[in-house]
């Protein structure tokens, strides 16, 4: 035999044992895949069972609810647009809506039906809402559930769909400044201090806050000051000492820079008008004073001319008073020293006068003043 008709022989061998591990292994595959019970139905004849297909989802794709953001206390309309990303339609959809704490729905109800939705389309919403008074500043939630049904082959499932979005919330900026306070009167070379009051009524806190003072012909000790933040509530003033070099009327501005509640720079400014006068001339201590210069009369000549002319009232009372006693009692001892029986005295025993007695008696009585008596000549 030859070396050809051996190869050949060996080559046959070699198709023939590969053809029969094939043919085993053809018939050994499906045996253990039925005994492992994993892609057949044992009930259908040994046929391979479909896996079960994806769980439609249901998203937001867009919200609106208006431009920057939503003040405490204000109504607006929350627009949302919902889509099915699943394969398969679903039906039987609910929505609700909840706002938490923070909103609340104004003038309608929360919750929502839908027959169904097929697979890629999408639905919009508008649900009119209230910012409640006791709202926080800043992004708040709400919540929207979904709750729908959909058929995956012969079998029907329910699913549900919890989504959250934002919605930012601003406190009205109530933070108010007072007028400017200036002194009754503002002199040329001299400093002066002009306040303004503040006081925050918001319900948030600002922050940053900075004052300044601005204007020609004044200079300021310090032109800015930096307050810090004014919680809800809180109250103050700022005061600025400046000085004006010359006399006249000037233009100033109290300008004030903070942050509000959202985070936002605002400013504040309050216009003033500055008149000032020129500075009274100092008084030389050593300077004569002119008499004719001062105007009225001391408080200390009145009290002197007071007291004298009291003194002199007094003074002519007692004059008076004594003088009337002493001619009340004359008039007393005149009549008391009265006596008919020495009518003539004054005459000797021989009928001669005694003009010496006489005129001694005249010299030592007493003058008496009669009234409505007619003087006799001597």
């Amino acid at each position: 035999m030859s070396n050809g008709s051996h190869s050949a022989k060996f080559i046959n061998m070699v198709i023939a044992l590969v053809s029969s591990a094939v043919i085993a292994l053809t018939c050994i595959v499906p045996t253990a895949l039925a005994e492992d019970g994993d892609g057949t139905d044992a009930g259908n004849g040994g046929s391979t069972v479909q896996p079960a297909g994806p769980v439609p989802n249901i998203i937001i794709t867009n919200f609106t609810y208006g431009d920057g953001s939503v003040a405490v206390g204000t109504n607006f309309d929350l627009g949302f647009t919902f889509q099915n990303m699943g394969k398969v339609a679903v039906s039987n959809m609910v929505v609700t809506v909840d706002g938490g704490e923070n909103f609340a729905i104004s003038g309608g109800t929360n919750t929502f039906y839908y027959d169904s939705l097929w697979a890629g389309y999408s639905l919009t919403q508008t649900v009119p809402m209230q910012v409640l008074s006791s709202a926080k500043n800043g992004a708040q939630g709400i919540d929207i559930n979904f709750k729908y049904e959909y058929v995956d082959g012969d079998t029907r499932n329910s699913n549900t769909s919890d989504i959250k979005i934002s919605v930012p919330v601003s406190q009205p900026d109530r933070f108010e400044l007072g007028d400017p306070v200036l002194p009754d009167t503002v002199n040329a070379g001299e400093e002066s201090t002009i306040s303004m009051d503040y006081v925050n009524k918001g319900k948030g806190d600002v922050s940053n806050v900075e004052a300044s003072i601005e204007g020609d012909g004044i200079t300021a000790t310090q032109a800015t000051q930096y307050i810090g933040n004014v919680a809800s509530g809180a109250s103050g003033s700022i005061g600025f000492a400046f000085t004006a070099a010359a006399a006249g009327e000037y233009d100033a501005k109290l300008k004030v820079m903070y942050e509000d509640a959202d985070g936002q720079q605002q400013t504040k400014e309050s216009p003033v008008k500055i008149t000032v006068s020129e500075a009274p001339a100092p008084v030389d201590p050593d300077t004569d004073v002119d008499p004719q210069e001062n105007q009225g009369i001391p408080a200390w000549v009145w009290i002197v001319i007071v007291a004298a002319v009291v003194a002199v009232i007094v003074i002519v009372v007692v004059v008076v008073v004594r003088r009337r006693k002493k001619a009340k009692k004359a008039a007393e001892d005149d009549d008391w020293d009265w006596d008919s029986t020495d009518s003539h005295a004054g005459t000797d025993t021989d009928g001669t006068a005694d003009t010496a007695g006489t005129a001694a008696d005249a010299i030592d009585a007493p003058t008496q003043v009669i009234d409505s008596v007619p003087s006799v000549k001597e």
